[in-house]
């Protein structure tokens, strides 16, 4: 598939990335030689040097040729712009924007009719969401929701006092039909599990569950609070000012601190329990006097990102429980578990998410990243004319580095067994490895 970025930041150069190992033709476009320096020095991609809004510029990228557009710059004016441009020079191509300003995402404004826009990514909202979900699971590191709303997936840290620390999967026979263990990261490692497998301490366990089975998490993370109140955020920016509205409306207790005050006045006037705090963050006495040592969570979401690390790691010194730190940097999320750091969100993987789903053969509804995204978990439905479909699980030549963790038929939720058979139209939720990923596609695609 050839794919053209515009815009070789953060989420266009790990896009551009992921797409590149995968065997894509990638053309990436930015304005800045600096930014197509860094690319070519880190990847085997064509790079232009230009304006994405300049119909010369698609033209040389291959834009005729392209089976997906991703305009992923700074702007929302530029994103649109170039995909209107995109539409006009290749009406087949897939056209994806990074769109920032929530009131632009209209259908009827947007839509394939009007702005040729296919699907619009809003890595901040997506960020913010994420956010919520783990401060209403704080048992938890990670959660996503699928299949419309029907499951979870549940990402959990194995502690030492953990009831689950050196039992083999098998051995979790209570939790049969309830859930299934879909993979494990361990260390920088993902494994696809079976029966005979062990669960280690440090582990970090993916599961899929029902949407309300939550006696399965309070079980394997009995000392944490089946609920969060307390939360402290830092920083507001764009996606620190959206939480904080949306906690606003919500039952948690929460506080916000910021260094500019022009940013406080603003938030502040339109806030109505939420107290907005002026100050710097890396002030123990402001923390301290703020109730850091009674928060429940501790959630860092400025630019800045080794200010996010710090402020993160004062507070947990200081009595927070728990910490989410903004971090986007790959070099940087490898290391942060082990210095203290319990959960991290970043745009880039919203993004990620995102865009993967445009990428995937066959009727692909999801992708969610695993780990540093050697891994992924894959929401699909069952065509009628691919091979899966009316053959029990134990039957199929699937993967060995793949699994079905789940299946949605119509209002039914299936934890599936080897005699479990897939019917069209069931939705599928996989776990994958990397080097397994282009065979499963083949499953998921007809025949």
């Amino acid at each position: 598939m050839k794919v053209i970025i515009l815009g070789a930041g953060e989420v266009g150069l790990n896009t551009g990335s992921r797409l590149s190992q995968e065997g894509h033709e990638v053309v990436l476009i930015d304005r800045s030689s600096e930014r197509l320096q860094k690319v070519q020095d880190q990847l085997d991609v064509q790079t232009i040097l230009g304006s994405g809004t300049s119909p010369s510029v698609l033209k040389e990228a291959g834009i005729q040729d392209a089976q997906l557009f991703l305009a992923a710059t700074d702007s929302d004016e530029v994103n649109l712009l170039a995909c209107l441009l995109a539409k006009k020079l290749n009406p087949r191509v897939t056209r994806v924007a990074r769109v920032r300003n929530e009131e632009l995402e209209v259908p009827d404004v947007l839509g394939k009719d009007h702005m040729g826009i296919d699907f619009i990514i809003n890595p901040g909202k997506a960020m913010v969401q994420n956010i919520i979900n783990i401060l209403e699971h704080p048992w938890a590191a990670d959660i996503t929701f699928m299949a419309g709303g029907s499951l979870k997936l549940v990402e959990v840290k194995v502690e030492s006092d953990s009831p689950l620390t050196g039992k083999r999967l098998k051995e979790l026979i209570q939790y049969k039909g309830r859930l299934l263990i879909g993979a494990i990261l361990r260390g920088q490692k993902v494994l696809i599990p079976r029966g005979d497998d062990s669960i280690q301490e440090g582990d970090s366990i993916y599961f899929i569950s029902h949407r309300h089975e939550d006696t399965i998490l309070e079980w394997i993370r009995p000392k944490d609070p089946p609920h969060a109140s307390h939360v402290i955020v830092v920083g507001a920016g764009e996606v620190g000012s959206s939480l904080i509205k949306e906690l606003d409306k919500s039952r948690f207790q929460a506080k916000i601190i910021e260094k500019d005050k022009g940013k406080c006045h603003a938030l502040a006037m339109n806030l109505n329990k939420v107290m907005v705090i002026e100050g710097d963050a890396t002030d123990k006495e402001l923390l301290l006097e703020e109730g850091v040592d009674k928060s429940d969570f501790i959630v860092t979401l400025t630019n800045d990102e080794e200010n996010n690390i710090l402020v993160a790691l004062l507070a947990k010194a200081l009595g927070a429980k728990k910490a989410i730190v903004r971090i986007n940097r790959v070099s940087y999320m490898p290391l942060v578990s082990s210095i203290g750091i319990d959960i991290v969100v970043s745009s880039r993987l919203a993004a990620a998410k995102a865009i993967l789903s445009f990428i995937r053969k066959g009727k692909v509804l999801s992708v969610t990243p695993l780990g540093s995204e050697d891994a992924e978990v894959i929401e699909a439905e069952a065509l009628i004319n691919s091979p899966i479909v009316y053959k029990a699980l134990k039957d199929l030549k699937f993967p060995k580095d793949a699994l079905v963790g789940a299946i949605v038929r119509k209002d039914e939720v299936i934890i599936p067994k080897g005699e479990t058979q897939i019917m069209p139209n069931d939705k599928l939720v996989i776990f994958a490895l990397e080097s397994a990923v282009s065979k499963v596609e083949k499953l998921l695609s007809s025949g």
